[in-house]
């Protein structure tokens, strides 16, 4: 009898052990459906089109117009008779204003001749002259095709040769 008694007791101290699988299941749903729901809530707000948000602008590919032949202008120093030899390559983004400037080819040479040959050899044997020079020269570029296109057009004008004498 003490046996059975005993057995009685131990039968009785030991818990039911529970099942933890539904809550292990509970916490995998609450997950998965968390994680579709920031899924479908983030690919919303990434929609193009919608009205209030903005879409950042892919940039085209640079497009570049070199004006052959090389230009060489002769201009007077104090000393003597001097030539300046210019390779000038235009580049952007805009594949029309490309366009313009080959079809306005003849006035763009005859602006950057005009203007290369009133320089003075002191200020453009600089480098803040040359890079002066090649700002005015961009200007005067952008301002044709902005005649002829509307805006200017051209990011940016490049000396690819440059050579004084």
């Amino acid at each position: 009898m003490v046996d059975e008694e005993q057995a009685g007791e131990v039968a009785d101290a030991t818990p039911e052990r529970k099942s933890r699988k539904p809550l292990v299941i509970a916490v995998s749903v609450l997950l998965l459906a968390l994680g579709i729901g920031g899924y479908a809530w983030q690919s919303r707000q990434s929609v193009p089109g919608k009205a209030g948000k903005s879409t950042p602008k892919i940039a085209q590919a640079e497009l570049y117009l070199p004006l052959d032949p090389a230009f060489v202008v002769n201009f007077r120093d104090a000393e003597s008779l001097r030539y300046l030899q210019v390779g000038v390559t235009l580049m952007s983004h805009d594949p029309a204003a490309i366009e313009v400037a080959k079809a306005a080819d003849p006035v763009i040479r005859d602006a950057l001749v005009a203007l290369f040959s009133n320089q003075d050899f002191a200020i453009i044997g600089d480098a803040a002259g040359r890079q002066k020079l090649q700002a005015d020269a961009l200007t005067a570029v952008r301002k044709i095709v902005k005649a002829r296109l509307g805006r200017p057009g051209v990011d940016a004008l490049y000396f690819t040769s440059f050579v004084m004498q």
